[in-house]
């Protein structure tokens, strides 16, 4: 048995079964924990650093707040809080101007408005923009018309009653909290510049400040609707075999594990399960990435959220609706969203102290400039009015999340799993990547091809090798077991006693009062049974590609058990494409060396690493770090949990239908193809471009502004233009990743 046996020492081996997912039971609006209850709230209002920053004031001083996460995107807040707690949380969030509302576990976040709100909203706009348009055309045209300079002030002031009054009640509320936020400015902008006599200026800034909050609103809900699609997968009845045999239809969220249900051509599959009769051609795109339909028959897999093309089957529930595939998906994503990236994270640092910053040198112009440069007091005003509107770093602060959410949405559809921010920005980081050998790739399905009588009977050897590897789920000692069986003319396996699996070396057992193992080259040497011509039959059986278990009792070495397994058909050009990318590929195999060469020479990789024990495994992907930089190792998520977890990023290959390897890797690909790879280095790299497009982008447009006004060349309205216009930009430069098409 070859060394990547027990890679994770957790009893797989012996146990013949992965450990099993933890069971989730449906959840009410706050989740018990051993640190008080959590509790998930959507807030509309909620879309912009600042806010979070309000509500953090807010809360930091109540005691009976233990933490606090924040997904702006979904506009969802999560508070860990004493038991019974909740109503003095949504006072506190009251008497800051937002309106929570409880969400239920499972509960994705509003993708829009309140619905009440959009109604009204449009209408105040249209009657402000036409009062704004009014009053800065009186002031173009009709200057020295007596009377007129009388409306303007009047159109301005129905233009802030209608479109500006949100925003100054945000502001007033934020000043109140001692928070600089855009409300804020934008306030004190209008303001500012009616106390000076520009109405229609004033008029104008709230009406464009208004509008551009809309246009914005619209283009994040895009990112938003990208993410929640996946709930739209899965269908909400499905038809269920009743006992008595008739077809009846039911609530997904009411159907067990082990019913029946029925699947009609052109319809989505509701829940995760095993087709127990007929046959159908599944589109497993929304899960697995896949491209290609998938010819499904009895004892096949099925996916919820996969489509039906044609062909009606039914199939046996595997997972309630809270545990599918899809939904570890769902749940997955949505912690990613809340998982600042490191260049989000350096922003919003960023834009902390830089709002501030300009604040204070608004002050200084309105105070200082005077002095030093001779400028009229209003004049200098009107000039740190339209420093502050430049102010805003919404157009910064916003460039990131909208673009990684993006990347995120775009991977997700490609079958690619990305477990947050982080781990898709680092991806585009990765200077060496990391193969096991095993079902990354290989097939993962050895078969057993030769089998060498050393001495004795060959029946006698084919028993006693089934009834060892009968015990172990390794996929070497599965191969095994099931050449044995098709050998042998008996039914059945010897009862074995005290079976043992010695980690990354094989099995031991007692037969019949006699001590057998079925091991690797390496234990068999440390027995001290190797023999001349043992070496020389193994080594010959290693230089086909085949990797060799021995069964062996206390007098030697009793027969070889050779299994070959076969290379996947994408992994030469993946690896190619990866090399191509100027990532370095190494393989780390438990395999004896002339098996790892042989596979090695096939699909194009120099640097092997073989005959490796799990701790070994882990020194080398240290080694890897130093020499290289950030290292990404690919396993199969469950017995290589260990080097997965010590790599930099670890990535778990073929994972649909494992919960295990979904929870356990950073990032999952849902199918067996390596040229997801690829497109994840690709997808990883263009997303960090426009990511960085975009914070130069908005950094360029706020220094531009910040020059033209201390020049005077900008006014209150271009400014605001200019800011949401920036904003605007570099959302839609971030949607770009949902317009992939499939080139990478």
């Amino acid at each position: 048995m070859s060394n990547d046996c027990n890679k994770n020492s957790c009893g797989c081996c012996t146990s013949g079964q992965p450990p099993a997912p933890p069971t989730r039971e449906p959840q009410a609006t706050a989740l018990n924990s051993n640190n008080g209850v959590t509790t998930r709230f959507l807030i509309s209002d909620m879309d912009c650093p600042t806010e979070e920053a309000m509500i953090r004031s807010a809360l930091k001083n109540c005691r009976e707040v233990l933490a606090l996460d924040f997904n702006l995107l979904e506009r969802v807040l999560t508070v860990q809080h004493r038991q019974g707690t909740e109503p003095l949380i949504v006072s506190h969030l009251k008497g800051i101007g937002f309106e929570p509302r409880p969400l239920l576990a499972g509960t994705a976040g509003s993708s829009g408005r309140d619905e009440n709100k959009g109604s009204v909203i449009p209408l105040r706009l249209v009657i402000g923009g036409v009062a704004a348009i009014c009053a800065e055309s009186l002031e173009w045209f009709t200057p020295d018309i007596p009377g007129v300079h009388f409306v303007a002030p009047v159109l301005a002031l129905l233009t802030v009653c209608t479109a500006g009054l949100e925003t100054y009640r945000k502001g007033w509320v934020a000043l109140i909290h001692r928070q600089l936020n855009m409300n804020v400015l934008m306030s004190v902008a209008v303001t500012g510049a009616a106390l000076i006599g520009q109405w229609p200026e004033a008029a104008m800034v709230s009406w464009l400040f208004a509008v551009a909050n809309l246009i914005e609103q619209h283009s994040l809900d895009r990112a938003r609707h990208a993410i929640q699609g996946l709930l739209q997968l899965a269908p909400v009845e499905a038809d269920v075999k009743s006992a008595a045999g008739e077809w009846l239809k039911r609530p997904v969220g009411e159907i067990s594990v082990g019913e029946t249900i029925r699947v009609k051509p052109g319809e989505r599959v509701p829940l995760d399960g095993e087709v127990s009769a007929g046959n159908a051609t599944i589109n497993q795109a929304p899960i697995t990435g896949e491209s290609i339909p998938v010819e499904k028959a009895p004892h096949d897999p099925v996916f919820a959220g996969s489509i039906n093309q044609n062909g009606l089957f039914e199939f046996r529930v595997t997972a309630a609706a809270g545990d599918t595939t899809l939904a570890h998906i769902i749940k997955t994503v949505e912690a990613a969203q809340a998982d600042k990236a490191p260049s989000q994270r350096f922003v919003d640092r960023f834009a902390e102290v830089y709002t501030p910053l300009v604040f204070i040198a608004a002050l200084v112009v309105v105070t200082v400039a005077p002095f030093l440069f001779g400028w009229s007091w209003h004049e200098a005003f009107y000039r740190s009015l339209v420093l502050l509107v430049i102010a805003c770093p919404c157009a910064l602060v916003i460039s990131t999340p909208v673009t990684i959410v993006s990347g995120l949405a775009a991977a997700t559809r490609k079958g690619i799993l990305i477990k947050g921010g982080s781990y898709l920005e680092n991806a585009a980081q990765i200077k060496v990547m990391a193969f096991d050998k095993t079902g990354t790739i290989t097939v993962g399905i050895p078969n057993l091809t030769d089998v060498v009588i050393l001495r004795g009977n060959e029946s006698r050897a084919l028993e006693y090798a089934l009834a060892l590897s009968s015990g172990s789920d390794h996929p070497v000692s599965r191969a095994v077991a099931h050449g044995c069986r098709q050998r042998l003319t008996t039914a059945g396996s010897l009862p074995v006693e005290r079976l043992t699996a010695i980690p990354g070396l094989g099995m031991s057992g007692t037969i019949a009062g006699e001590t057998f193992v079925l091991a690797n080259h390496r234990l068999i040497e440390e027995r001290r049974q190797c023999s001349v011509a043992l070496e020389e039959r193994l080594e010959s059986l290693e230089r086909l590609g085949k990797t060799s278990v021995i069964l062996a009792d206390d007098q030697g070495a009793r027969a070889i058990f050779a299994v070959s397994d076969a290379i996947k058909k994408q992994s030469a050009s993946a690896l190619a494409a990866l090399s191509g990318l100027g990532i370095h590929v190494v393989m780390l195999t438990g395999d004896n060396p002339h098996t790892a060469q042989a596979v090695a020479t096939q699909v194009g990789i120099h640097d092997i690493r073989a005959n490796l024990l799990p701790e070994e495994k882990l020194r080398i992907i240290e080694e890897l770090r130093i020499k290289f930089g950030t290292v990404a190792m690919v396993g199969d998520g469950i017995n290589d949990a260990p080097a997965l977890a010590r790599a930099d990023i670890g990535i778990a290959m073929g994972s649909a239908g494992s919960d295990t390897a979904i929870e356990t890797a950073d990032i999952a690909l849902m199918d067996d193809d390596p040229l997801r790879l690829f497109t994840l280095i690709s997808l990883s790299r263009r997303t960090m471009s426009i990511l960085r497009q975009n914070i130069l982008l908005a950094l360029a447009i706020k220094g531009a502004f910040l020059c033209l006004a201390l020049t005077g060349s900008a006014t209150l309205w271009m400014a605001v233009f200019a800011d949401m216009g920036a904003s605007l930009i570099v959302v839609a430069n971030g949607l770009r990743m949902l317009r992939t098409n499939g080139a990478y």
